[in-house]
């Protein structure tokens, strides 16, 4: 049976989508076919190119651990759903060329018929910045310049650019995405430069393995950001995106509905497709029903 109205104003997302278990394309098929018909509004990616080996902190995960591309799996998840949203959770801007990368989300924005949530953050994995040979010094200011050049390309009738890291201009890149003026830029962080960065260039931030009082933290850190920062108009209200470090019971979906958290995208459990399926229909039987 589809669910199609929550308890909760909050959407319900599902992190995980193309990693883990869901590294194997069947599993992420089934795992979103699932997601969709149960009422979960989006599903969303991780992204580490490459991972260090061996596994040392920060580094989220061992080196053997299989993450899909994330455009590639969201492609591929938009050909077999309909509805549902498709997420980058996050895309780590600093590593890539914004204008390639213009070009490649604005494609998944246009195949899914106008899916797409843009979620990109600055990394912060020194082995993995080295081995893309990008500096991971002054990458803060670097995916600064990239958030406004995409813009451009997305936006200008005649895109044109003059930044420290990517100039451009007598261009065109079309298809230009469906949803206008661009999909929604979704800025991951828990730092007081990612507070300042969505507040002036973010519709919408993303907190990753936060508890509640984590949460209300975070949430301070931004009301903090919006008395220094300007936010421009067109922006409209910054949306808020959390992931739970442990899968949410209904007390703590209800604390970060009080706190005024608008997405909750729990990750994903199982071991393996059953175990995977099992989860997302426990998440919607206490998300959703």
């Amino acid at each position: 049976m589809t669910r199609e109205t929550t308890r909760y104003t909050m959407k319900i997302g599902l992190f995980g989508i193309g990693s883990g278990p869901c590294g194997d394309p069947e599993v992420a098929r089934d795992a979103a076919r699932a997601a969709e018909a149960a009422g979960i509004e989006s599903l969303w990616t991780g992204e580490h190119v490459v991972l260090p080996d061996p596994q040392a902190p920060p580094s989220p995960a061992p080196p053997a651990f299989p993450m899909l591309h994330p455009s590639t799996i969201l492609a591929y998840l938009a050909g077999v759903t309909e509805r549902v949203k498709l997420g980058t959770g996050i895309v780590l801007l600093p590593q890539r060329n914004p204008v390639v990368l213009a070009k490649e989300l604005a494609s998944l924005d246009v195949v899914s018929g106008g899916r797409l949530l843009f979620g990109l953050g600055v990394g912060y994995l020194e082995p993995e910045f080295r081995a893309l040979g990008v500096p991971f010094e002054g990458r803060g200011a670097r995916a600064d310049e990239y958030i406004d050049a995409m813009k451009a390309l997305w936006t200008q009738d005649e895109p044109s650019f003059d930044g420290r890291y990517v100039k451009f201009g007598g261009i065109q890149a079309r298809p230009r995405p469906v949803q206008q003026p661009h999909p929604p830029f979704i800025i991951g962080g828990m730092s007081d430069a990612a507070y300042r960065r969505a507040t002036a260039r973010g519709n919408g931030w993303y907190g990753f393995a936060l508890d509640v009082d984590g949460t209300a933290k975070a949430i301070e850190g931004l009301r903090e950001a919006a008395k220094r920062v300007e936010r421009p108009d067109a922006l409209g209200t910054l949306e808020i995106s959390v992931t739970p470090i442990a899968s949410p019971d209904r007390d703590t979906l209800a604390r970060l509905e009080e706190l005024g958290v608008d997405r909750v995208i729990p990750m994903i459990r199982g071991r393996d497709r059953d175990g995977v399926l099992a989860y997302v229909d426990a998440l919607a039987t206490e998300a959703l029903a």
